[in-house]
């Protein structure tokens, strides 16, 4: 009898000691793109807990940033290139970026007017001395623009949300009377506010909801290229305080969010100081919106937190940023993780700056930045145009940059480069609403970012630029689990609520 009694004490003990190994073990699925060919593969097989030499503990409690959403842009390039597509591959490439099979893109962008994704240049507005736009007409966008964004709409089963942004006043309402540089007329002040708002009723007529705006792209200008308009920051900050504004929420508009600069981080500083000087100047501004243009490996922290300690309650959102300067590598993985791509400043920089600007993989910018921009109070990252052709267009000004996806309309042929796949890490899995969490690595070669969704997972995304893969213990609260990330990888880990 006593040796059936320690029987069952044992089995008791032993059942008892795996159901509390089962209780501290960390349930996740792990999803991974790499040099080595993965493209967001999800990752089975896992090494023991002994073989890991990097840990992190997540910090589900220690809270920062609400997420706003993860996207790209709405060009007419990208929108006539589809037009040239068969209906399969149209269909295939818009799922790839709005379904919930897809990436799930949640925040999107668009131009007012033409920019240099556009085939030529044009204006909403063209009717010169039209002050009350009572010629504004949206006509340009019906054939390719707007059946995208609305294809898009019914394809996203969770919605997006859409800012748009102006490159230029039409001509007529600018100093230099031109498509490029110079400034907007103090005369047509009222008149540009009403573009806006006009804007707004004539994409709602279409059955799109405009979420907000950027005031301006790039108002310090592009060196005089292509579509641009220059604003200081006191004059863009006294045409939103007393015009944009007031016109918005005289006509109804007043919950659209408007988000000021629009330009590379380096110049936060001065644009915040002004925006955010006093309570009036800062009544219309909802938030900040930045590009990446400045380097091709630094983000810019210092920058990026001190935009956020100024104002810690509003939006602050990278609303663009590509493989600029180059022609895109077709069906070639490889270029897009290797050291060989340039940007403008290779070329262009001054001396002093060109440091700033050295060769650079591409997929380690994209991941860098995003990493970079989330642990720095970032919410939102908007990628630039979602589809090109092989030569990085069409491009009116001949501004060849790289896309996600690349097409050849000609052949019918579509390319998802790494670029695509490396926007799904983020946008997919990190939901709007969600909220950036603390993470503790001890390895500074590893870039992490996490946050926790409404739904109660939690998702990592780390990066490993190196060329040794890594094995990680990961700890939340008492779970824990190990895992391993390829040599020039990136990984997202999700982790359902238990």
């Amino acid at each position: 009898m006593k040796a059936i009694h320690l029987l069952v004490s044992i089995v008791f003990l032993l059942t008892m000691m795996n159901c509390k190994e089962k209780q501290v073990t960390l349930e996740v699925e792990v999803f991974e793109t790499s040099a080595n060919g993965n493209q967001l593969t999800k990752i089975i097989e896992f090494p023991k807990a002994t073989e890991a030499s990097v840990t992190m503990n997540i910090l589900p409690h220690q809270e920062f940033q609400t997420i706003t959403g993860f996207g790209g842009a709405f060009t007419e390039s990208s929108a006539y290139l589809l037009n040239q597509l068969s209906k399969e591959n149209r269909d295939n490439i818009l799922k790839a970026y709005f379904s919930k099979e897809g990436a799930n893109y949640s925040l999107t962008r668009t131009h007012m007017n033409s920019c240099d994704f556009s085939l030529t240049n044009y204006s909403y507005a063209a009717v010169e001395n039209d002050i009350t736009l009572e010629h504004f007409s949206i006509e340009e966008d019906q054939d390719d623009l707007i059946p995208m964004i609305k294809e898009s709409i019914k394809i996203s089963e969770d919605g997006f949300k859409i800012f748009a942004s102006p490159w230029t006043a039409p001509p007529w309402m600018k100093d230099n009377n031109n498509w490029v540089g110079g400034k907007l007329l103090p005369k047509y002040y009222d008149t540009w506010a009403l573009f806006f708002s006009k804007y707004i009723k004539s994409y709602q007529t279409e059955g799109i909801d405009i979420w907000g705006f950027t005031v301006e792209n790039e108002p310090h200008g592009n060196g005089n290229n292509w579509e641009s308009m220059h604003f200081t920051p006191k004059e863009m900050t006294h045409f939103v305080q007393h015009y944009l504004g007031p016109k918005l929420e005289t006509d109804g508009y007043g919950d659209k969010i408007i988000l000021g600069y629009d330009q590379n981080r380096a110049g936060l500083k001065e644009w915040v100081d002004e925006m955010y000087k006093d309570e009036a100047s800062s009544k219309y501004f909802d938030g900040t919106a930045i590009h990446w243009y400045e380097s091709t490996y630094d983000f810019f922290p210092k920058a990026l937190q001190y935009a956020h300690q100024k104002v810690p309650d509003k939006y602050l959102i990278e609303t663009e940023g590509c493989v600029d300067s180059e022609v895109p590598k077709w069906k070639d993985d490889n270029w897009y993780w290797s050291k060989e791509a340039t940007d403008w400043g290779w070329d262009w920089a001054s001396e002093e700056e060109k440091y700033l600007h050295p060769k650079y993989a591409p997929v380690n910018r994209y991941a860098r930045d995003i990493i970079g921009c989330l642990n720095n109070w970032v919410d939102g990252w908007v990628d630039w145009n979602m589809v090109l052709d092989k030569q990085g267009g069409p491009n009116w000004f001949k501004n060849w940059c790289v896309a996600p996806v690349i097409v050849d309309p000609d052949k019918d042929e579509v390319y998802f480069t790494p670029l695509y796949y490396t926007m799904a890490h983020f946008s997919k899995y990190i939901r709007p609403e969600a909220i950036v969490i603390g993470i503790e690595n001890s390895d500074n070669s590893l870039m992490v970012t996490g946050a926790k969704n409404l739904d109660g997972s939690i998702v990592l995304v780390i990066f490993n630029e190196g060329k040794e893969a890594k094995n990680i213990n990961l700890s939340l609260d008492e779970r824990k689990t190990t895992v391993k990330i390829s040599s020039q990888a990136i990984q997202t880990i999700v982790m359902k609520k238990p």
